[in-house]
């Protein structure tokens, strides 16, 4: 796996092997931030079930100011923590080694905001929508922030998840990704 565009274009990552992880393909990847990039620039972004970190380092990459992951699988973070050191981003970096739910409090006692946030949640654990309730029910995205979730095409999220508005989807084949804006 490469980064695509950016500051770090053609770096290769490190990805754990095994089944541990699902790396977003290229050309999902390609297209999500292609959507992304007018938000971008400065943003702090959140990469939730980040896996070796292919989409928040991509999002650096590309002008985003900070990313915070949050992973647990211990191969995943070793990968994850080997690509944030290799492309030297660790002062814009954060890796939380924790599952999604407990992060997600730690982040709200923290007051901790995000203008983007990825989630990639394992296909067959179906943590979709109990991932974006949360982030719906806590203070963790700015007012008309953006929520992307990767989800089997299948099954889709609801249009609205406590103040997540869904207002765009790109399917690539069993794989859609489903845009949330966030209430103002």
């Amino acid at each position: 796996m490469r980064v695509i565009a950016g500051a770090f274009k053609g770096r290769r990552l490190v990805v754990p092997r095994g089944s541990t992880t699902r790396p977003t393909a290229d050309q999902v990847r390609t297209a999500l931030m292609d959507t992304l990039a007018p938000y971008l620039a400065s943003a702090r972004m959140l990469d939730l079930f980040a896996g070796a970190g292919g989409v928040g380092l991509e999002a650096l990459s590309r002008g985003a100011a900070h990313a915070t992951f949050v992973e647990r699988e211990p191969r995943a973070v070793a990968a994850l923590e080997a690509n944030v050191r290799a492309l030297g981003v660790e002062a814009r970096s954060r890796v939380l080694r924790l599952d999604v739910t407990r992060a997600l409090a730690l982040l709200e006692r923290e007051r901790a905001r995000f203008d983007v946030v990825f989630l990639d949640p394992p296909y067959e654990a179906d943590l979709t929508m109990t991932t974006l309730d949360g982030l719906g029910s806590r203070a963790l995205v700015e007012p008309g922030g953006l929520v992307i979730a990767q989800h089997l095409t299948k099954r889709p999220p609801a249009a609205e998840v406590r103040g997540l508005q869904a207002f765009r989807s790109r399917r690539f084949g069993e794989t859609t990704l489903t845009f949330f804006r966030a209430r103002e």
